[in-house]
């Protein structure tokens, strides 16, 4: 999973938070049955310790994707969410429009990891990927691509090492919960 190098709970200060989790999938064409990418993320969370509370799917419409995202970040059980799916650019991919909008305090340094890491797999076409992430008052909200290499990059390498309130120098989990 995660290299020794991304997380250090040496002297951490903080114990280990299980945070409630939701997952939204923004599709036109997938199921629950079918959806492999949010499959992959509820596994990681649940493996990590998480709470997880809900993975939905939701057509690539941005009102739809803005309403659960901020129905779903108001609730004092839902310490993150993570939306999939809708990055890319075609006319199609609204997610970051509609995601966005709703950060209080956007993370921009999400992205650009995200698509450093990506360019080692993917070459210059990590580009098109518009990965962001930001903070809806008191949740973190990422949004990666909804390809299954792209979950699990984001997961292992950025999203549970941010979940872990061990991570030192500073996570989110540790942030919220200190």
């Amino acid at each position: 999973m995660q290299k020794d190098s991304h997380i250090a709970h040496e002297g951490a200060t903080h114990d280990f938070v299980a945070l409630g989790v939701k997952v939204l999938v923004v599709s036109d064409s997938r199921t629950l049955d079918t959806d492999k990418s949010g499959q992959y993320i509820e596994k990681s969370c649940r493996d990590a310790g998480h709470r997880f509370l809900e993975r939905k799917i939701v057509a690539d419409e941005a009102a739809k994707i803005a309403e659960v995202v901020k129905q779903w970040s108001a609730s004092a059980d839902v310490g993150a969410v993570i939306v999939t799916g809708g990055t890319g650019v075609t006319p199609r991919d609204v997610t970051p429009e509609a995601v966005e909008p709703l950060f209080t305090k956007p993370l921009a340094g999400f992205g650009e990891l995200f698509r450093m890491l990506s360019f080692k797999d993917i070459g210059t076409s990590c580009i098109q990927s518009r990965a962001t992430a930001g903070m809806v008052e008191d949740c973190i909200v990422f949004v990666i691509p909804g390809s299954t290499g792209a979950c699990r990059l984001g997961m292992e390498e950025i999203i549970l090492p941010q979940l872990d309130a061990r991570t030192r120098p500073c996570s989110f989990a540790g942030l919220l919960n200190g």
